[in-house]
């Protein structure tokens, strides 16, 4: 027999054995100190290497987060080799190589390439053998220097400036008015050429 129209169902039997399909999470303190002893033997076996690694200084996308400053993925090899960093030794000193991105912008780069020299001051390198250091590991003097393990904090994104008064010809500076002039002048740059070389060519005609 069959069933008609939006009626309850009789005898429907939908919850039984509800136990088996319910996920638990009772060993969720256990669990918490297993990844934290964890984190702990890997911190031990590391040793002295930076407990993160380096990556480059990136702005936000679009307008409403380009003011900020964030963790990037890797540099870029422009910056690397500015910095005087081969790609295959970066890898090995903890440096992220992201081959590709691209630097947009000079003032970008420089504060990478300057993030990158810092870092690259404050690194020891230690040899894999003490009786013979090879090129690019650290003195013996610097091997006995301490050591951290804090990674390289990212720059300020807008340094604060001192308050001061504003001065008279600040005041007389129309910001509005100049970037509207600026705008209208590389929009019209085009058509303005073409008319100047328009009227160079008829004085040249009458000339003749």
């Amino acid at each position: 027999m069959g069933f008609r129209h939006n009626n309850a169902l009789p005898v429907n039997h939908f919850h039984k054995d509800w136990q088996r399909r319910v996920r638990t999470w009772f060993d969720q303190p256990g669990r918490k100190l297993r990844r934290r002893r964890a984190r702990q033997e890997k911190a031990t076996r590391l040793g002295v290497r930076p407990a993160t690694l380096l990556r480059p200084a990136v702005r936000g996308q679009t307008v409403r987060y380009n003011r900020k400053l964030r963790e990037g993925r890797g540099f870029t090899l422009a910056e690397l080799k500015e910095a005087g960093i081969g790609r295959k030794e970066a890898k090995g000193v903890g440096v992220v190589v992201d081959h590709r991105r691209r630097n947009l912008s000079e003032e970008g780069k420089k504060l990478n390439v300057e993030r990158l020299k810092a870092y690259k001051e404050r690194l020891i390198v230690f040899p894999r053998k003490t009786t013979k250091p090879k090129k690019g590991d650290s003195s013996p003097e610097d091997l006995k220097a301490a050591t951290t393990r804090a990674a390289l904090p990212l720059p300020e994104a807008h340094p604060a400036e001192a308050p001061r008064k504003i001065l008279p010809e600040e005041r007389e500076v129309e910001a509005f008015r100049t970037l509207r002039i600026a705008r209208a002048n590389q929009r019209y740059a085009g058509v303005r050429k073409i008319r100047a070389a328009k009227r160079e060519e008829e004085e040249a005609a009458k000339k003749k």
